[in-house]
């Protein structure tokens, strides 16, 4: 039988995997990951390290502390989960909790970071993934940047960036994109990214994205960062360490085997009959629901059985539309945007 796009006759050598989870949200999409990692890809070895930030340092005076249910749970289903405390970024930047908490791997060891509302829904032991070159999702609309009406450009920003780091710019150009155009350069979404050496990663990212935010350059006077630092910063960090954009053997990752899904209305909105199924199957577990339903997206969409009954009848019979902004406009306007 021939193999899915994506999937490789050789198999990739055991990798660690590194999630967030914190209370809230987070603990729960972790939940929902690692049940769908050992349901989907029995034959991947490696440490599931969950990252739990400590609430102390820039996480000082929130509460953080994954809830005994969940980290029971979680600890009944292989992970690790290690505290960490977060210096530079914390409750003010959420996103920096990636960029930190990769110091808490084993140095040279090669790792995939997963945001935690992913799902798996593949083998991930199949992947055929060149840790030595660098990449990242490509699952991702022209958030950043927004260059001003009269300048400068999507060329002239992202040059100062490369310039500013030593890093050669025209070798990261999509040439078959027209000039000025957003896919021309290279962005990635940070849902995933990987490497080879997670301490020279976290050296780069945590060092580089301290310089953008504190002393940003005349180009970026203009531009937001909040929440796309980690974006900005990801493109330069996989361009020095060798990287780039994905190549086919890796169409998996956002395709056959994780799928991004960012919340439950969207996956129930957008996602795949098969994405569903994988969902429910991983979910169904007593001890699982025991936990998860807790959680108000969960029971309604999930183990109500709402998101199939009456999100996923919004958007049938026609084609989705290509960004997200008017699916959650139809999601909310019909008091589906449970988040």
């Amino acid at each position: 039988m021939a193999k899915a796009p994506g999937i490789s006759e050789q198999t990739t050598p055991p990798f660690n995997i590194l999630i967030l989870a914190q209370s809230g949200k987070l603990e729960q999409q972790a939940l929902i990951l690692t049940a769908s990692l050992r349901a989907s890809s029995p034959r991947w070895q490696g440490r599931l390290i969950v990252a739990e930030p400590l609430p102390e340092g820039a996480w000082g005076g929130h509460q953080t502390a994954i809830s005994p249910a969940h980290r029971a749970l979680l600890t009944e289903m292989g992970t690790e989960i290690t505290p960490f405390t977060a210096r530079h970024f914390g409750a003010a930047y959420p996103h920096g909790n990636k960029i930190e908490a990769l110091a808490l791997l084993p140095g040279g060891e090669p790792f995939l970071f997963l945001d935690s509302d992913t799902l798996i829904t593949g083998e991930l032991a199949d992947l055929a993934i060149d840790f030595t070159r660098p990449s990242a999702s490509m699952r991702r609309e022209g958030t950043w940047p927004h260059p001003p009406l009269y300048g400068p450009g999507y060329g002239e920003i992202w040059r100062s960036m490369y310039r500013r780091f030593g890093l050669d710019y025209e070798t990261t150009l999509d040439l078959s994109q027209p000039d000025e155009h957003w896919e021309r350069y290279l962005y990635f979404n940070a849902g995933w990214f990987f490497g080879a050496d997670p301490a020279e990663f976290h050296r780069r990212f945590l060092s580089w994205a301290l310089a953008v935010r504190d002393e940003p350059q005349d180009e970026l006077a203009n531009q937001v960062l909040d929440p796309w630092l980690d974006q900005t910063v990801l493109p330069l960090v996989i361009h020095s360490l060798g990287g780039g954009r994905p190549g086919p053997e890796l169409t998996g990752l956002d395709g056959d085997v994780t799928c991004h899904y960012r919340n439950l209305p969207l996956l129930y909105a957008r996602e795949s009959d098969r994405v569903i199924e994988v969902l429910e199957q991983a979910t169904a577990p007593n001890r699982i629901k025991q936990v998860l339903r807790e959680w108000f997206p969960a029971r309604k969409l999930i183990y109500q059985g709402k998101g199939r009954d009456k999100i996923r009848p919004l958007f049938a019979g026609a084609p989705l539309p290509s960004q997200e902004r008017p699916i959650r406009q139809v999601l909310k306007k019909t008091d589906w945007w449970l988040v």
